[in-house]
């Protein structure tokens, strides 16, 4: 049995988790967010790691911490019923209704849509995203092969291509001298504060409780069945993975900082990214950009893929990883064909509501030396973020359902009575005297976990 890896695995499997998590949105929120932050780019940036990076890396940190194999085992001391919930909504929103779906609207809207004639918007993404999921389909259909086609090529070409990007931007045409490390005029704190929540609409924390058993699947595949050494190597995998994707961040917030010295402020990254590759390499520039949105997306969507279907599949055997990926495909393919506009609408408030969720989980696994994998604290604290989770979906409803009476006194209502609502961190301190407050009556009454469940 082995209890370790080679640094030649380890650069592997952190080149494919890197791969999982580097979507299309990781390539032009920051791009955007560097237009938008100037001269304040660097505390634009420190925000944005601080959410696209630390909170990942928690995640992953937290599946290490507590010994799981997948986001179930995280959220079963909570109960069965709920781990189970927690698990489908966590895949399905990943995997089926928001995120893979947006992997194929954005690289059609970036690399395709440009080149066709309006009237063929809709059949050219019919037809795209048939093809890109397909590819998608048969690029997972073998689980044992994921690592060699995510890890050991395509994500390769895409560092390779982004790696051109930037010494064409920093070193051949030194656009990096255009913009100052130091913050410019009184915007650095507000810059911050943008960072930080771009980097927290990335789904990345989601992500990284979802790409959990795919990287416990590939340490398998390389022999490594100790769960305790396991644990281990998830964290150097997360260590690896989010180091490397810090230091492509931080170009990019770069590159869309001192674009501003020839490109106007472009309305979303997409734009601003197809304005920088013409300023550097003309029209190759659009088909390098076109390449890079794809490995960026296809990769992300084969991960999700396989995690749903992983995830899936181990707690409904009879169904198995295959009908779940087939399933998987062909869900996502039907929600990307209602647009990229759609798809961020109508997801909004599904995201909204997961997302106190899995950041109570995330820090009940981290916390887990200290407190174990105690029913009651987990079960408390579960059940007060279901407040704030619920209010945030109903805040961020589409119009139509938001202008109802019902939904509309509930949201002013909440505006008005609960903490930090309108900042969307409202879940902050409900988790907190979950935690604290569950944890002190667990002391004072001697509450200890199960056996069963401390041992998981």
């Amino acid at each position: 049995m082995k209890t370790t890896l080679s640094k030649r695995q380890y650069t592997i499997l952190g080149s494919l988790l890197f791969g999982l998590f580097f979507g299309a949105g990781n390539l032009i929120f920051p791009i955007h967010l560097g237009q938008l932050a100037a001269g304040n780019w660097v505390p634009a940036t420190i925000g944005f790691l601080m959410t696209a990076i630390l909170l990942p890396l928690l995640s992953i940190l937290a599946i290490s911490l507590t010994r799981s194999n997948s986001a179930y085992d995280l959220a079963r001391p909570a109960g069965k019923g709920f781990a189970l919930f927690f698990l489908i909504m966590i895949h399905a929103t990943l995997g089926i209704l928001v995120a893979s779906p947006r992997t194929a609207t954005t690289t059609f809207a970036i690399g395709v849509q440009p080149f066709l004639p309006k009237a063929w918007d809709q059949m050219g993404l019919l037809i795209f995203s048939f093809l890109f999921f397909g590819i998608s389909l048969l690029l997972s259909w073998n689980q044992s092969k994921i690592t060699d086609y995510v890890g050991k090529l395509l994500n390769p070409i895409l560092l390779a291509l982004l790696a051109f990007i930037f010494f064409m931007a920093f070193i051949i045409k030194g656009d990096i001298r255009q913009i100052s490390l130091f913050p410019t005029g009184t915007g650095a704190g507000s810059n911050l504060i943008n960072g930080f929540l771009q980097g927290y609409n990335t789904m990345d924390a989601l992500a990284g409780l979802g790409f959990g058993v795919t990287i416990i699947t590939a340490l398998k595949f390389f022999g490594m069945n100790d769960t305790g050494a396991r644990s281990k190597a998830v964290a150097k995998v997360g260590a690896i993975s989010m180091g490397l994707e810090a230091i492509i961040y931080i170009f990019l917030i770069a590159l869309g900082a001192s674009s501003l010295s020839y490109l106007k402020l472009s309305a979303d990254g997409g734009s601003a990214f197809s304005g920088i590759m013409a300023h550097y390499t003309g029209m190759a520039g659009i088909a390098i950009l076109g390449a890079v949105t794809f490995l960026a997306c296809i990769t992300s969507c084969i991960g999700m893929m396989a995690a749903l279907s992983e995830d899936w599949g181990h707690r409904f055997p009879k169904l198995g990883y295959h009908f779940f990926l087939t399933f998987s495909s062909i869900g996502a393919f039907i929600i990307a064909n209602f647009g990229l506009d759609q798809i961020i609408t109508y997801s909004t408030p599904l995201l909204s509501f997961i997302y106190p969720l899995a950041m109570s989980l995330i820090f009940l696994g981290l916390l887990h030396p200290f407190m174990g994998k105690n029913p009651f604290i987990y079960k408390t604290t579960i059940i007060l973020t279901f407040i704030p989770a619920f209010l945030d979906a109903i805040h961020t409803l589409p119009p139509f359902f938001a202008n109802m009476g019902l939904f509309k006194a509930i949201n002013a209502w909440a505006g008005n009575f609960i903490p930090l609502f309108n900042q969307g961190l409202d879940f902050f301190p409900f988790m907190l005297i979950g935690i604290l407050g569950s944890w002190a009556i667990t002391k004072f009454f001697n509450l200890q976990p199960t056996a069963s469940l401390e041992k998981k």
